[in-house]
């Protein structure tokens, strides 16, 4: 087997491995080991311990951030930062697919852009790091490039009741159009941005709402339309 470099991945991490043995492992596919090289070892037993890694360096940093959140918030967050979905952005966003070991029949499948696929060596890369150099660089990894910058605004995503889910169940309900939302306003730097979204729902409601996120102000505004639509119930009544 012909050892590819890794340099530039590492850099992309952040992070040198002193046993590349490890990392090797880490990006090796079930399908190259059984189909190439039986020699080597796929990253399945590494993806286990990573789970297990990647989920206590989310715990500590959520336990810490938010200290008056009970065990199902936290819970709730955790779950969604850890998530398959997630990680594999995550692994896009470092092109780990590149350095997949695939076998030629996984290769042609796209293996190397399968959110499953991506996901899975992204949590045996963190127990890479955490095998070569301990808790500190494998905490370090994860809250560098796994938890978002914006952490409250994402776990306040997460959090977030299903206004969205509950005004369409609604109007549904009442046989009115689907509600629409849209973006008015921005403010904020970049990276600390405030959107505010309005709806339109039912006949003729229109609310507003403001959050972090798109997602979050959309909820806001959702939850503003219900309280109209049910104070209109209630002076109707």
């Amino acid at each position: 087997m012909v050892q590819p470099s890794f340099d530039r991945l590492e850099k992309r991490i952040g992070y040198q491995f002193q046993n590349k043995g490890l990392l090797i492992e880490a990006l090796t596919h079930s399908s190259f080991a059984q189909e190439v090289s039986q020699l080597v070892s796929d990253n399945e037993r590494m993806e286990f311990l990573g789970d297990a890694v990647l989920s206590l360096a989310v715990t500590v940093r959520l336990t810490k951030a938010f200290p008056d959140y009970d065990e199902g918030k936290l819970s709730l967050a955790r779950s969604g930062l850890v998530a398959a979905n997630h990680l594999a952005k995550v692994a896009a966003g470092l092109q780990l697919g590149e350095y997949l070991l695939l076998s030629p029949s996984e290769e042609k499948s796209g293996g190397r852009k399968k959110p499953g696929i991506l996901a899975d060596a992204l949590e045996a890369l963190v127990a890479a790091i955490f095998r070569d150099g301990g808790m500190a660089p494998a905490t370090a990894f994860v809250e560098k490039m796994v938890l978002p910058t914006d952490l409250s605004s994402r776990v306040n995503d997460l959090l977030a009741t299903n206004y969205k889910g509950a005004l369409q169940e609604r109007l549904q309900a009442e046989r009115q159009p689907a509600a629409h939302y849209r973006v008015v306003e921005e403010d904020g730097l970049e990276h600390e941005k405030t959107f505010t979204v309005e709806v339109l729902a039912g006949d003729g409601v229109v609310a507003r709402g403001s959050g972090g996120s798109k997602k979050a102000a959309q909820q806001q505004a959702a939850k503003r339309a219900l309280e109209i639509l049910a104070a209109k119930v209630e002076a109707d009544g």
